[in-house]
Protein backbone atom coordinates (compact mmCIF):
# COMPACT_ATOMS: atom_id res chain seq x y z
CA UNK A 1 0.00 0.00 0.00
CA UNK A 2 1.35 3.27 -0.88
CA UNK A 3 1.47 5.85 2.08
CA UNK A 4 2.67 9.24 2.25
CA UNK A 5 5.16 11.43 4.20
CA UNK A 6 4.51 14.67 6.07
CA UNK A 7 6.98 16.65 7.35
CA UNK A 8 5.87 18.25 10.01
CA UNK A 9 8.47 20.67 11.25
CA UNK A 10 8.67 22.09 8.36
CA UNK A 11 4.87 23.03 8.12
CA UNK A 12 5.08 23.81 11.95
CA UNK A 13 8.06 26.49 10.95
CA UNK A 14 6.36 27.45 7.91
CA UNK A 15 3.05 28.74 9.41
CA UNK A 16 5.15 30.26 12.53
CA UNK A 17 6.95 32.27 9.91
CA UNK A 18 3.63 33.48 8.45
CA UNK A 19 2.22 34.45 12.41
CA UNK A 20 5.73 36.47 13.14
CA UNK A 21 5.88 38.76 9.88
CA UNK A 22 2.31 39.23 11.27
CA UNK A 23 3.67 40.24 14.59
CA UNK A 24 6.15 42.27 12.52
CA UNK A 25 3.10 44.31 11.18
CA UNK A 26 1.75 44.44 14.14
CA UNK A 27 5.22 46.40 16.20
CA UNK A 28 5.30 48.98 12.50
CA UNK A 29 1.81 49.47 12.90
CA UNK A 30 1.77 50.61 16.61
CA UNK A 31 5.31 52.31 16.04
CA UNK A 32 6.89 50.04 19.22
CA UNK A 33 9.94 48.08 18.96
CA UNK A 34 10.16 44.36 19.96
CA UNK A 35 12.96 42.74 21.53
CA UNK A 36 13.31 39.05 21.86
CA UNK A 37 16.10 38.21 25.03
CA UNK A 38 16.99 34.87 25.41
CA UNK A 39 19.67 32.84 26.92
CA UNK A 40 20.36 29.88 29.48
CA UNK A 41 18.69 29.62 33.25
CA UNK A 42 21.05 31.93 35.59
CA UNK A 43 22.62 33.47 32.39
CA UNK A 44 21.12 37.02 33.73
CA UNK A 45 17.86 37.69 31.51
CA UNK A 46 15.84 38.99 34.14
CA UNK A 47 18.65 41.01 35.85
CA UNK A 48 19.75 42.33 32.22
CA UNK A 49 16.19 43.81 31.56
CA UNK A 50 16.49 45.67 34.98
CA UNK A 51 19.62 47.04 34.01
CA UNK A 52 18.13 48.27 30.67
CA UNK A 53 14.86 49.64 32.22
CA UNK A 54 16.64 52.01 34.83
CA UNK A 55 18.68 53.40 31.95
CA UNK A 56 15.58 53.64 28.82
CA UNK A 57 12.81 53.48 31.29
CA UNK A 58 12.89 57.67 32.01
CA UNK A 59 12.47 58.14 28.26
CA UNK A 60 10.72 55.19 26.89
CA UNK A 61 7.58 53.61 27.48
CA UNK A 62 8.74 49.99 28.42
CA UNK A 63 6.41 46.75 28.44
CA UNK A 64 7.62 43.55 29.45
CA UNK A 65 6.44 39.80 28.59
CA UNK A 66 8.13 37.45 30.98
CA UNK A 67 7.90 33.76 29.90
CA UNK A 68 8.29 30.70 31.56
CA UNK A 69 7.27 27.22 31.89
CA UNK A 70 5.40 28.01 35.48
CA UNK A 71 6.25 30.74 38.53
CA UNK A 72 5.70 34.75 38.26
CA UNK A 73 8.89 35.10 39.80
CA UNK A 74 10.48 37.12 37.10
CA UNK A 75 7.30 38.94 36.62
CA UNK A 76 7.31 40.44 40.33
CA UNK A 77 10.99 41.37 39.48
CA UNK A 78 10.04 43.44 36.67
CA UNK A 79 6.77 44.99 38.49
CA UNK A 80 8.50 45.93 41.25
CA UNK A 81 10.30 48.69 38.62
CA UNK A 82 6.92 50.28 38.05
CA UNK A 83 7.50 48.63 34.30
CA UNK A 84 4.36 46.61 32.86
CA UNK A 85 4.72 43.59 32.42
CA UNK A 86 2.61 40.50 31.71
CA UNK A 87 4.03 36.87 32.78
CA UNK A 88 3.06 34.24 30.29
CA UNK A 89 2.74 30.53 31.34
CA UNK A 90 3.96 27.96 28.38
CA UNK A 91 2.60 25.06 30.46
CA UNK A 92 6.23 22.94 29.87
CA UNK A 93 6.83 24.24 26.60
CA UNK A 94 10.41 24.98 26.09
CA UNK A 95 10.39 28.28 23.69
CA UNK A 96 8.00 31.02 22.69
CA UNK A 97 6.45 30.48 19.30
CA UNK A 98 5.37 33.54 17.27
CA UNK A 99 1.77 32.67 18.13
CA UNK A 100 1.68 32.79 21.69
CA UNK A 101 3.81 36.18 21.29
CA UNK A 102 0.86 37.23 19.41
CA UNK A 103 -1.40 36.63 22.16
CA UNK A 104 0.77 37.90 24.80
CA UNK A 105 1.35 41.50 23.37
CA UNK A 106 -2.98 41.28 22.66
CA UNK A 107 -2.84 40.59 26.49
CA UNK A 108 -0.77 43.59 27.09
CA UNK A 109 -1.90 46.02 24.67
CA UNK A 110 1.43 47.58 22.42
CA UNK A 111 -0.97 50.61 21.83
CA UNK A 112 1.20 52.95 24.10
CA UNK A 113 4.13 51.30 24.58
CA UNK A 114 7.71 52.28 22.51
CA UNK A 115 9.74 49.18 23.79
CA UNK A 116 8.52 45.67 24.45
CA UNK A 117 11.05 42.83 25.69
CA UNK A 118 10.30 39.13 25.29
CA UNK A 119 12.06 37.28 28.42
CA UNK A 120 12.07 33.98 26.33
CA UNK A 121 12.09 30.21 27.94
CA UNK A 122 15.97 29.80 29.29
CA UNK A 123 17.62 27.70 27.17
CA UNK A 124 19.69 27.67 23.65
CA UNK A 125 18.12 25.21 21.88
CA UNK A 126 13.91 26.10 21.29
CA UNK A 127 14.04 29.67 21.00
CA UNK A 128 16.47 29.73 18.35
CA UNK A 129 14.32 27.80 16.47
CA UNK A 130 11.10 29.61 16.60
CA UNK A 131 11.13 33.40 14.74
CA UNK A 132 8.91 35.80 16.91
CA UNK A 133 8.49 38.53 14.59
CA UNK A 134 11.69 40.67 17.15
CA UNK A 135 13.35 43.90 15.58
CA UNK A 136 16.11 42.39 17.88
CA UNK A 137 17.19 39.64 18.75
CA UNK A 138 19.59 40.14 21.99
CA UNK A 139 20.87 37.01 23.50
CA UNK A 140 23.04 36.32 26.87
CA UNK A 141 25.81 34.05 27.46
CA UNK A 142 27.30 34.32 30.90
CA UNK A 143 31.13 33.47 32.03
CA UNK A 144 30.06 30.46 34.23
CA UNK A 145 28.66 28.71 31.20
CA UNK A 146 32.06 29.03 29.26
CA UNK A 147 33.36 30.19 25.90
CA UNK A 148 32.52 26.96 23.92
CA UNK A 149 28.93 27.31 23.27
CA UNK A 150 29.00 28.61 20.01
CA UNK A 151 30.11 25.42 19.27
CA UNK A 152 27.58 23.04 21.27
CA UNK A 153 24.67 25.45 20.30
CA UNK A 154 25.20 27.10 16.76
CA UNK A 155 21.96 28.36 15.58
CA UNK A 156 21.35 30.35 18.41
CA UNK A 157 24.82 32.27 17.42
CA UNK A 158 23.46 32.67 13.73
CA UNK A 159 20.01 33.78 14.65
CA UNK A 160 20.98 36.41 16.64
CA UNK A 161 21.54 40.33 16.44
CA UNK A 162 23.61 41.00 19.45
CA UNK A 163 25.67 38.88 22.29
CA UNK A 164 26.06 39.87 25.81
CA UNK A 165 28.63 37.89 27.27
CA UNK A 166 27.14 38.90 30.98
CA UNK A 167 28.83 38.12 34.87
CA UNK A 168 32.40 39.72 33.17
CA UNK A 169 32.74 40.89 37.13
CA UNK A 170 33.76 36.81 37.67
CA UNK A 171 36.29 36.51 34.54
CA UNK A 172 39.14 35.94 37.09
CA UNK A 173 37.23 32.71 39.06
CA UNK A 174 36.56 31.04 35.50
CA UNK A 175 38.59 29.84 32.58
CA UNK A 176 37.09 31.92 29.85
CA UNK A 177 38.87 33.53 26.38
CA UNK A 178 37.18 35.86 25.10
CA UNK A 179 39.24 35.91 22.10
CA UNK A 180 38.39 32.26 21.18
CA UNK A 181 34.69 32.80 22.16
CA UNK A 182 34.80 35.87 19.41
CA UNK A 183 36.36 33.53 16.81
CA UNK A 184 33.56 31.20 17.03
CA UNK A 185 31.05 33.80 17.08
CA UNK A 186 31.84 35.28 14.28
CA UNK A 187 32.81 32.32 12.68
CA UNK A 188 28.67 31.78 12.44
CA UNK A 189 27.68 34.91 11.99
CA UNK A 190 29.98 37.73 11.09
CA UNK A 191 27.55 40.47 11.70
CA UNK A 192 27.18 39.56 15.36
CA UNK A 193 27.67 42.44 17.82
CA UNK A 194 29.53 40.92 20.93
CA UNK A 195 29.64 43.36 23.91
CA UNK A 196 30.48 42.64 27.64
CA UNK A 197 28.85 43.28 30.38
CA UNK A 198 27.87 42.60 34.14
CA UNK A 199 23.95 43.10 34.86
CA UNK A 200 25.43 42.94 38.96
CA UNK A 201 27.38 46.35 38.72
CA UNK A 202 25.86 47.78 35.67
CA UNK A 203 29.51 47.56 33.62
CA UNK A 204 29.18 48.05 29.42
CA UNK A 205 24.76 48.43 29.70
CA UNK A 206 24.90 52.21 28.33
CA UNK A 207 26.68 50.78 25.01
CA UNK A 208 23.77 48.36 24.49
CA UNK A 209 20.92 51.06 26.05
CA UNK A 210 22.49 53.37 23.39
CA UNK A 211 21.65 50.71 20.28
CA UNK A 212 18.69 49.78 21.13
CA UNK A 213 17.52 53.62 21.43
CA UNK A 214 18.97 53.54 18.01
CA UNK A 215 16.37 51.10 17.06
CA UNK A 216 13.82 53.43 18.52
CA UNK A 217 14.60 56.57 16.84
CA UNK A 218 14.60 54.66 13.53
CA UNK A 219 11.24 53.38 14.47
CA UNK A 220 10.56 57.32 15.32
CA UNK A 221 9.46 56.53 19.50
CA UNK A 222 9.80 60.40 21.15
CA UNK A 223 12.30 60.56 23.99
Amino acid sequence: MDYRIIETKARVLADNDAAAARNRQTMRQSGAVLVNLMGSPGAGKTSTLKQLIARLGTKYRIGVMEADVDSDVDAKAIAATGTRVIQLHTAGLCHMDADMTARGLDAMGADGLDLIFLENIGNLVCPAEFEIGADLRLMLLSVPEGDDKPLKYPLMFQVSDVLLVNKIDTLPVFDFDFDALRNRVFALNPKMTVLPVSAKSGEGFDAVADLIAALLDERGATA
